[in-house]
């Protein structure tokens, strides 16, 4: 499982011109965490939810070294199986390592609702959709966080 994680002030998904998931954060910051699934997590699917959602809720990453859980900033997430596309050959990328929607879905939604249950405000995009993603970037300031 992999999550890149943004500070933003501000971020929102739309699907087919409506806004299905909006969060503000200008004084504290907030984060956009997209966040994808490979083949091989369904093994652990549990475990690494649950690491993923501690990732996501305890990094020190927003202003002045506190985390989303300190600041009570809200959480923007979205699914994004691109971040396992092969590249190493050709120009066309290989999804192959990505999970399948079927077991990849079920892993986000895990994810989300343990962020909810640490009383964490999550917005979501809407899974297997053609998403259009905003943000203002605050730093910039972006991670990769593998588990």
């Amino acid at each position: 499982m992999k999550a890149v994680l943004t500070r933003v002030s501000s971020a929102s998904v739309t699907v087919d011109g409506e806004t299905v998931g909006s969060i503000e954060a200008p004084e504290t910051g907030g984060l956009l965490a997209l966040v994808g699934v490979a083949r091989d997590d369904e093994a652990d699917a549990d475990a690494k939810a649950e690491t993923m959602a501690r990732k996501i809720a305890e990094l020190r990453i927003l202003d002045g070294e506190v985390s989303v859980e300190d600041a009570g900033a809200p959480i923007l997430l979205v699914s994004q199986f691109t971040l396992y596309g092969r590249t190493a050959k050709g120009r066309r990328p290989s999804w192959s390592d990505a999970a399948p929607g079927e077991v990849a879905e079920p892993i986000i939604n895990k994810v989300a609702s343990l962020l909810r249950g640490r009383g964490l405000t999550v917005e979501e995009g809407r899974f297997g959709a053609m998403m259009r993603v905003s943000s203002v970037n605050e730093g910039p300031f972006t991670v990769l966080v593998e588990v």
